[in-house]
């Protein structure tokens, strides 16, 4: 009876996620039409950088080569670097600024990004972009037109990242999926829903709107700048927030190894569940039962002879790796790696389940030379 009931739970899961969870399998989110603009606003791009000589002379002159009829220009803070950082964005043509020390109670990245803020001076919108993120030429330009004429105070493109290597290909489309699992598109983008995020690669803020907000401040402490930073806006100061995909923000970084995919799931996975234990329990026994009871009830239903079991995880399955298709195909891979997701769900919960062992071990978050600590108070 037992393993009929995980097998029915299951599918019901499966069958409420194809149908009714925002649809966030659909990768139709796209950046908004817009119409003409009259004035075109002033942007200042901020990249926080950290030890980013090697990938900025990479993706860097894509931003700086940008095609935008208004003021535009692009203000590179070292944080801290024990490279040519500095050195070489310079070179490249970019302002640079160097981070002030690291005051108590904030992230290195969201304090990098509030000295970028204060070096950008008196601009109408303020794009935060990491070091390694490329850009089209039109992207910015269409960035501001969606959020003039969509009036929008946030407009967020998660990056495409590269999925060349054999564990790219298995790893990056599952994590771009799973964020949108667990931030429906549609939902972020309703203002009916108070479901809030962004993608910190690439995210074009109102400057108006982030100071009525209270500024980055308010998210000082926070590692999980992009999500903290759209919560910030849409849920604390009502403002408007777009998140979607796109083909013309790519990520120049390379992951060529299992365990560089590892540190960078692994580094925030334990942050995103509050640093709680029950959250983690409740984290890993969701991901087994939705992602492997289908493929376990589908095998015992055929060594058992149980068609009921054999059906009910088949059809769980089934929808799955359905919904992962979508997912596939932006990425151009074969529509047969569906199948496995719940393989790499296996994966993906091994790196939560380190996640968490390295925090009680005092080495959790580490990126770059910091480690992130248990933030004192609640977060917005």
């Amino acid at each position: 009876m037992w393993p009929l009931i995980v097998a029915g739970v299951a599918l019901a899961a499966w069958v409420y996620l194809t149908l009714g969870h925002g649809g966030f399998w659909r990768t139709s989110a796209w950046l908004p039409n817009g119409g003409d603009v009259h004035r075109w606003p002033s942007v200042v791009a901020v990249v926080p950088a950290r030890d980013e000589a090697a990938i900025l002379p990479v993706a860097l002159p894509s931003l700086l080569a940008t095609d935008y009829p208004g003021d535009f220009r692009v203000v590179v803070v070292d944080d801290a670097s024990a490279d040519a950082t500095a050195t070489v964005a310079g070179q490249l043509g970019a302002d640079v600024v160097t981070a002030a020390q690291l005051p108590p109670g904030w992230a290195g990245k969201v304090h990098a990004m509030a000295c970028g803020v204060a070096a950008a001076g008196d601009c109408d919108y303020v794009l935060f972009t990491d070091a390694d993120i490329a850009y089209a030429p039109p992207v910015v330009t269409e960035l501001v037109r969606g959020a003039v004429t969509n009036q929008l105070d946030l407009v967020s493109q998660m990056a495409k990242l590269r999925a060349v290597s054999t564990w790219e290909r298995i790893v990056v489309p599952a994590f771009v999926y799973f964020f949108a699992q667990l931030f429906p598109f549609n939902r972020v983008n309703s203002p009916r829903s108070k479901v809030a995020a962004a993608a910190g690669g690439c995210m074009l803020v109102r400057r108006a709107a982030l100071e009525s907000a209270g500024g980055l401040a308010q998210i000082a402490d926070a590692h999980i700048d992009d999500v903290a930073l759209g919560t910030l806006l849409k849920r604390r100061a009502g403002c408007r927030i777009w998140l979607g995909l796109s083909d013309d923000v790519t990520s120049a970084r390379p992951y060529l190894s299992l365990r560089d995919l590892w540190r960078m799931v692994s580094r925030s996975a334990y942050t995103q569940l509050r640093y709680s234990p029950l959250l983690l329990l409740g984290t890993v026994v969701g991901l087994l039962l939705v992602y492997l009871a289908p493929v376990a009830s589908l095998v015992a239903g055929v060594v058992l002879a149980d068609w009921r079991l054999a059906v009910m995880g088949g059809l769980g399955w089934a929808l799955m790796a359905l919904t992962y298709l979508p997912m596939l195909r932006f990425y151009r891979l074969s529509v047969l790696r569906g199948v496995t997701l719940p393989f790499i769900a296996l994966l993906y919960v091994a790196m939560t389940v380190d996640s968490a062992w390295q925090h009680f071990r005092g080495r959790g978050g580490s990126w770059k030379g910091r480690t992130a600590v248990r933030a004192p108070r609640a977060s917005v």
